[in-house]
């Protein structure tokens, strides 16, 4: 039986007076990696329907390697509580548009909530572990709480200047849920497991983030 991951998008597509989105890189990139290691790939998203890419993310982009990846976002179903039972995994790229409506998600709340009770894989990249602050264990512990986690830093966030566009700074976040957060310097590749939870620092950590979830499901 081949792995089942659980891949979830933002459907979010504005900050500010700007279009954002998904970006590409930490979808699709992963994406090729669990599909190339024969995982059976679901893609939901919070609303359902199409995905917004943020434009920023396609600069540059060889469109074909990312072509399956990107036919999955065209019409996505939408996200709800049974999705908690039917996988192995959980994956949650980022693109700023998550920092929206992830933490809104009741969906999503109960998805990541019941999978890290019943120790399924915990996958996140740059701002989509927003998706991680909202869940909780039995007794309403965060999720974080006591994990070694990374996230797009505060710092990353200043150099983009939208620090009063998002709802939140998330790593002042994540360290105020209780988790122990590590991070490298702005822009490098970092990512970080404790236990079933994987987490990376930005859209230069994806590779690496899907290659840890990777190594853990392959030990399952």
């Amino acid at each position: 039986m081949s792995k089942r991951i659980l891949i979830v998008v933002t459907n979010h597509q504005n900050i500010g007076n700007n279009k954002t989105g998904l970006w590409l890189e930490e979808f699709a990139v992963p994406f090729n990696e669990f599909r190339d290691n024969g995982y059976d790939i679901t893609v939901k998203s919070i609303k359902g329907g199409s995905v917004p890419l943020d434009p920023n993310s396609l600069e540059g982009v060889e469109k074909e390697t990312y072509k399956e990846a990107l036919s999955m976002l065209e019409n996505t179903a939408e996200l709800t509580p049974d999705d908690a039972v039917s996988y192995d995994a959980i994956y949650l790229p980022g693109g700023h548009g998550t920092v929206f409506d992830f933490p809104k998600s009741d969906a999503l709340k109960e998805v990541v909530s019941q999978m890290a009770q019943t120790n399924k894989v915990i996958g996140s990249v740059c701002h989509g572990p927003a998706g991680l602050t909202t869940a909780t264990l039995k007794d309403g512990t965060s999720i974080v709480k006591g994990k070694t986690v990374t996230a797009f830093t505060d710092e990353e966030e200043e150099e983009m200047k939208l620090t009063k566009e998002v709802p939140f700074l998330l790593e002042t976040k994540l360290r105020e849920l209780g988790a122990e957060f590590q991070r490298a310097g702005k822009w490098e590749d970092f990512a970080v497991t404790d236990g079933n939870l994987v987490t990376g620092q930005n859209p230069q950590s994806s590779r690496s983030v899907a290659l840890r979830m990777i190594d853990v499901l392959d030990k399952q």
